[in-house]
């Protein structure tokens, strides 16, 4: 039956770009067709069940905000309440998938035992919803930064006990997402970094967590888990330096520990930010080496110098996310998370629903914009013109020469090169035609 929490709420209908109502979505249209493929298969949106139903509005100054009928998030009774009231929300807005921590639907029990009790039990319940409402898991995770047991790391803690632990952890989410059908699993590590190189062994940590993630990648393949397995690059916020700094840094690591052909990166936008880039720099990097796999969509208060994980709003850097997202093939098993919360001041349930239509409409516009570039072909006939130099027989034969017979040449013909305008502002101005 219906909890009443979203009482007064329809199911989310679209109404064209003209609409003014918050609750209706002006841009996305599930079944229109985009390249070829239904939008709602382009995008293939999810649900954060921990910003959207875990998160109680706290911030490092003040307490909750919100007053939510499965608050406090203590036992089992009200995880049930809490799961009830995420599928009403997806029915509502007609989202395809959710995405988990372990932590966000069943209590903290403080012990293995109970905590791997307590998410079977719940597991199940999801999944039994899951048969009735058609919705699907994008991927699960364990959360191992919240408890004080992670305080100095998962895989990379100097304490063998807490690697067991998170060890036991993952294998226990892992089966949970291969349970439920998950099409991914995600590792993001919390507090896999350091606060002071004066109590840190690098060497060793970097060590652990490699061969912890093989033995990830080893149990999927044990258990027969289909999807994919993704890592979330972020520079900072717990730790001062965390060793998925970016997404460069995670596909270096992946490949000293022979993982470059298993795992993939689950990208987020404020990550981005918060290492001093822009999301499609992120997106394009991924795509370049073949390791884009998935993306966490939301924003940063650039006044702000941490994660604010708020909804995306700007349309011209969705887009460019998105173009570069299609011009890598578009997603396989990986999504568009909305790893994004409302503000602390934004109380009602209405305002969660708004939120997601609000974001989901600038994706929408966002994808619309980056396949009218491309299917234009301004942007690849720029690059295509600016690099034809090397479509020559000369050039290409340069690549295999050495620098004794590239001087030569270059004093034989004369070489002086005149340099050529890059033209950024008039492919920013084309961008800007789009969106």
């Amino acid at each position: 039956m219906p909890s009443g929490f979203f009482e007064g709420i329809e199911p989310i209908r679209f109404e064209g770009a003209d609409s003014k109502n918050p609750l209706a979505f002006r841009h996305y249209n599930p079944d229109e067709i985009v390249m070829g493929k239904r939008m709602e298969d382009h995008l293939r949106f999810a649900v954060a069940w921990w910003h959207s139903f875990a998160w109680e509005g706290g911030d490092p100054f003040g307490g909750p905000t919100f007053e939510r009928p499965w608050h406090p998030q203590d036992d089992m009774g009200r995880a049930r309440i809490k799961a009830d009231i995420a599928f009403e929300m997806f029915e509502i807005l007609g989202q395809p998938y959710f995405c988990w921590h372990d932590a966000d639907i069943r209590p903290e029990r403080g012990n293995f035992a109970d905590n791997l009790r307590t998410l079977e039990e719940i597991t199940d319940y999801i999944g039994e919803k899951m048969q009735v409402s058609g919705t699907k898991l994008l991927w699960g995770t364990a959360n191992m930064f919240s408890h004080r047991r992670w305080m100095a790391g998962a895989s990379t803690n100097p304490d063998p006990d807490v690697f067991a632990f998170a060890a036991a952890t993952v294998k226990s989410c892992l089966d949970a997402t291969h349970k439920l059908g998950g099409e991914n699993y995600v590792l993001w590590g919390g507090r896999e970094g350091y606060e002071t190189l004066l109590n840190t062994d690098m060497k060793t940590e970097l060590d652990h967590m490699g061969r912890f993630l093989n033995m990830v990648v080893e149990y999927k393949h044990k258990i027969g888990f289909q999807g994919t397995i993704l890592v979330e690059p972020k520079p900072q916020e717990p730790s001062k330096h965390q060793y998925d700094y970016d997404a460069a840094t995670c596909i270096g690591f992946l490949r000293k520990y022979g993982l470059e052909n298993e795992v993939k990166l689950n990208l987020e936008q404020g990550h981005a930010i918060l290492a001093g880039h822009s999301f499609e720099h992120e997106i394009a990097v991924a795509a370049a080496e073949g390791m884009l796999g998935s993306i966490d969509m939301n924003r940063n208060d650039y006044q702000s110098g941490w994660d604010t994980d708020q909804f995306p709003n700007n349309t011209p850097e969705v887009a460019l996310a998105y173009y570069y997202i299609l011009n890598a093939g578009g997603f396989t098993t990986g999504g568009t998370n909305f790893d994004a919360k409302i503000r602390r001041q934004s109380i009602d349930s209405k305002d969660l629903i708004a939120a997601h239509v609000g974001g989901m409409d600038i994706c929408a516009r966002g994808l619309k914009a980056a396949a009218a570039m491309i299917d234009d072909g301004g942007l690849q006939a720029a690059i295509s013109d600016r690099y034809s130099g090397w479509k020559t027989p000369e050039a290409l034969a340069m690549l295999n020469s050495d620098l004794d017979d590239i001087a030569a040449q270059v004093l034989a013909k004369a070489i002086n090169p005149t340099p050529r305008s890059g033209r950024q502002e008039i492919l920013e101005s084309y961008v800007n035609m789009f969106v």
